[in-house]
């Protein structure tokens, strides 16, 4: 089979936050071809949101050289972003905001249509499959922040798949859910994966893995300490093993 083409190729890649003189993430190169599916891992501060951060064009790159989906993060960061999808950690939602279930999936699909551009039939139906796909549709009207954490998290899924990324980023994206529910999104995951879109995720939890190929990389102090391919059966191990905490 001829191996699919690279979604993120980084060579040589500095990165540091604005106004700070030390880089984050230093020296790394990565090349992950489209479809796979990526688990980013590593002891807390070693890297890894900076690494999504990095990937989504949202930080300066003080060295080396990073595409994404063919294109140079440093010069065409927006255009990037309208084909990646990233799902935060840290999200919270004012118990007050206005905002139902149905309009946050909705925001998914703004920033690809332009100024002044209205949504159409495209893109109702884009996110109403993406609302169907995470089995949220009873709470379409509800106001986003009257959800649970775990409940919040599905819509802000839904809300990048509605987009049709061609890569999407997650950062612990089962931090809020129970086991069942991790499944549940492990096997969504898994499919969007089969059908070419690249995942990428930062995770501690490695108990609800997809029954595929993965590839993971470590980070240590802002460098990648271990990098390869191995089945989801392994991937705690070889993780656990590749982390040194400082």
């Amino acid at each position: 089979m001829k191996p699919r083409d690279p979604a993120i190729e980084l060579k040589g890649i500095y990165t540091a936050y604005e106004g700070s003189d030390l880089p984050v993430i230093r020296d790394v190169s990565l090349t992950v071809r489209q479809g796979e599916f990526v688990i980013i891992g590593g002891p807390n501060g070693a890297g890894k949101t900076t690494l999504l951060e990095t990937i989504n064009g949202m930080l300066a790159i003080t060295h080396g050289r990073a595409e994404v989906s063919g294109m140079d993060v440093s010069k065409q960061g927006v255009d990037v972003r309208k084909r990646v999808g990233y799902v935060i950690q840290n999200f919270s939602f004012d118990p007050l905001s206005p905002f139902s279930v149905e309009q946050v999936v909705m925001m998914g699909r703004y920033g690809l249509l332009g100024w002044l551009r209205q949504p159409g039939e495209e893109d109702y139906q884009a996110a109403d499959r993406a609302i169907e796909l995470l089995r949220i549709g009873d709470l379409r009207e509800t106001p986003i922040g009257r959800l649970s954490g775990g409940q919040q998290q599905k819509v802000l899924i839904a809300q990048n798949l509605a987009k049709k990324p061609e890569i999407l980023l997650l950062d612990e994206p089962f931090s809020n859910l129970d086991l069942c529910t991790r499944d549940f999104i492990s096997r969504i995951l898994k499919d969007i994966a089969d059908q070419g879109c690249t995942v990428v995720m930062v995770s501690h939890a490695f108990d609800a893995l997809p029954d595929r190929d993965i590839r993971i990389v470590v980070m240590n102090s802002g460098s990648i300490s271990l990098n390869r391919v191995c089945h989801a059966d392994e991937v705690e191990a070889l993780v656990r093993q590749a982390s040194v905490v400082a």
